[in-house]
């Protein structure tokens, strides 16, 4: 398993952000060159925009500050398997590296539901590492639905 320098820690700091301001709890980082380049937790609920996952968000963010739209050698760390939608952009971003915390039976895309990076229809696949930091990004997302279920 390659070194991930931290980077998961930060992910996972940003999910408990999200959680705090009452958004499902997923946070992520794109590094560049061993920087972050950008971070973030989902932001749908605050922008009112469905596409604004944690994953959408930092590629945006990223793609601004650099001034370019592909991220060609940037490496993703996300503290949930990332939804088909979220999987597209990394590919067409041409993400290099993509690491993810825990895995997401019900909506994952990458290595459940579609597996949209095995799909012929895949221009470009990232290198991908599961299970960066899996059971703390699990409890974070458990912990935040006990509560909206208890309250």
């Amino acid at each position: 398993m390659p070194n991930t320098d931290g980077f998961m820690d930060v992910a996972l700091a940003e999910a408990r952000a999200a959680s705090d301001r009452g958004e499902v709890p997923i946070g992520a980082v794109l590094v560049l060159d061993g920087r972050i380049v950008a971070r973030s937790g989902n932001r749908t609920r605050a922008e009112n925009d469905i596409t604004a996952h944690a994953e959408i968000a930092v590629i945006r963010n990223a793609a601004a500050t650099l001034g370019q739209e592909r991220l060609t050698g940037a490496d993703l760390y996300v503290t949930l398997e990332p939804c088909t939608m979220c999987a597209a952009a990394i590919s067409f971003a041409r993400i290099r590296r993509l690491y993810y915390g825990a895995e997401d039976p019900k909506g994952g895309g990458v290595d459940n539901g579609v597996r949209f990076f095995s799909q012929p229809t895949c221009h470009h696949v990232p290198e991908v590492y599961s299970g960066i930091g899996e059971t703390e990004a699990a409890d974070i997302l458990t912990s935040f639905f006990r509560s909206k279920r208890e309250a």
